[in-house]
């Protein structure tokens, strides 16, 4: 007698991820997510490590423009860099040497008094790492799935790093407050060394060797003829290299002294931090169901949102106010991040994405370290509050005058079909870049960027 066991096929077991996320999709989003939780909580240790060190604002604004400073200076160089050697060998070497900054920098606070241009050049090393590391990484994660998957595969890796946002803001300021800055950095350290070891087993096979072209230089002016031909996209790239640049000096240096004067310190700062982190998923999920008409009209229009935060602080408004409006400005930018990318994939020719993505990082990080590092004589001079009542005016201003190009108006989104057929006509290694003007999320929470903000990062 056959038992029913027997008698019944076993069911097949359920596949634990989607039939499209393999293998590389996998390492390049878990090793993202876990060098996102790290470097969330690093921000705040940082600005924390330089005031309990007997620093001022103004310190704290010189180690994070020495960061921003040297992530300008290369970054054009990474993106040529990324265009003629194996993506993933870049990346590698990108995350060898933040662990070995930000290692170094944890050491520091760990057993001594770090001193100031200490702090500042371990900084800048981990800003050209990120140069050389964002360039190589925006190609990567879209070669690991099919262009059928794409806008899929890329909506859910966006929301995994809004996770990793709020886990690493709120776990970081809740660290620094209960063990100190020093800890988290040597957290911050192993993740980018867990991260680059699961990126070794990246397997790009399927990508055909890249042919360079006429060298570095070419590659650069080639790439910026394709950004000044559009007015649109130097428009918005201008517009952001003022918006990335206010809102990363209110955040990184006018909102820790807030924190400490007025909130209670790293672990509630910690939390409204990670209050944007949470409203980015929220908008993530918002963008998989409305498709604005008009891409960047709908873009611009968020951006007013980042105005409050600067605003709140100045007021300054009791913490759960903050919170609230930290989580809606959130919402809001990953309506930008999502109808920017959008606009690049379908107006940019393939073949010169990473080099227009390039610089759109490259326009939207080059005015952070001047108003980092100014940060702390105006607030000497004029004030922490009219400082980030400034900070709040300039981001309205920026935003309403690139309005005034007609194409921001005007530009509408294509039907699906027409381009699905653009991208089934390119190859799958340039298939997408992420669309860096996501760097108000990277000056915010000083991850990885693909994203960023977000505008954010692989």
């Amino acid at each position: 007698m056959t038992s029913s066991s027997a008698a019944s096929p076993t069911p097949p077991k359920q596949a634990r991820r989607p039939v499209w996320a393999g293998r590389n999709y996998t390492l390049l989003a878990g090793s993202a997510f876990i060098t996102a939780l790290g470097a969330n909580g690093a921000l705040i240790a940082s600005a924390f490590a330089v005031l309990e060190a007997g620093g001022s604002g103004g310190d704290v604004g010189l180690v994070a423009a020495a960061r921003t400073l040297f992530l300008v200076i290369f970054l054009l160089v990474g993106g040529a860099v990324a265009d003629r050697l194996p993506r993933h060998h870049v990346m590698v070497a990108a995350n060898a040497l933040s662990f070995l900054s930000q290692g170094a920098f944890a050491l520091l606070v760990l057993t001594g008094e770090p001193q100031l241009w200490q702090m500042m050049a371990l900084s800048a090393l981990g800003g050209m790492g990120q140069a050389f590391f964002s360039p190589a990484a925006e190609g990567m994660l879209m070669s690991s799935v099919t262009a059928e998957q794409a806008s899929r595969a890329f909506a859910l890796f966006r929301m995994a790093m809004s996770g990793a946002a709020v886990g690493g803001a709120a776990l970081g300021g809740a660290l620094v407050a209960a063990f100190g800055p020093g800890w988290v950095l040597a957290v911050d350290a192993a993740a980018f060394a867990v991260a680059g070891a699961l990126r070794c087993f990246l397997d790009v096979s399927h990508i055909a060797p890249r042919t360079p072209g006429g060298g570095l230089l070419s590659d650069m002016r080639e790439g910026w003829r394709e950004v000044v031909s559009r007015p649109w996209l130097w428009g918005i790239i201008a517009q952001f290299s003022v918006v990335v640049a206010v809102v990363g000096a209110a955040e990184a240096v006018f909102g820790p002294l807030v924190a400490r004067n007025e909130l209670g310190g790293a672990g509630p700062w910690g939390f409204a931090l990670g209050a944007f982190g949470a409203g980015t998923i929220l908008g993530g999920l918002l963008m998989m169901r409305w498709k604005p008409k008009r891409l960047l009209f709908a873009a611009t229009l968020s951006v007013f949102s980042l105005a409050l935060p600067s605003a709140a602080l100045a007021v300054p408004v009791p913490l759960s106010a903050l919170v609230a409006v930290m989580f809606v400005s959130g919402i809001m930018m990953e309506v930008f991040g999502v109808s920017w990318i959008t606009a690049l994939h379908q107006e940019i020719p393939e073949e010169k994405l990473s080099r227009v993505s390039a610089y759109d990082w490259f326009g939207s990080v080059a005015m952070v370290p001047l108003a980092t590092a100014l940060a702390g004589p105006a607030e000497s001079a004029f004030g922490l509050a009219p400082s980030l009542w400034g900070c709040s005016a300039m981001v309205v201003v920026a935003t309403a005058a690139v309005l005034f190009v007609p194409d921001v108006r005007n530009l509408r989104r294509r039907e699906s079909t027409e381009i699905a057929g653009a991208v089934a006509a390119t190859g799958p290694d340039d298939a997408a870049a992420v669309g860096v003007t996501g760097a108000v999320t990277a000056a915010v929470t000083a991850t990885e960027p693909v994203t960023a903000p977000s505008r954010d990062t692989p």
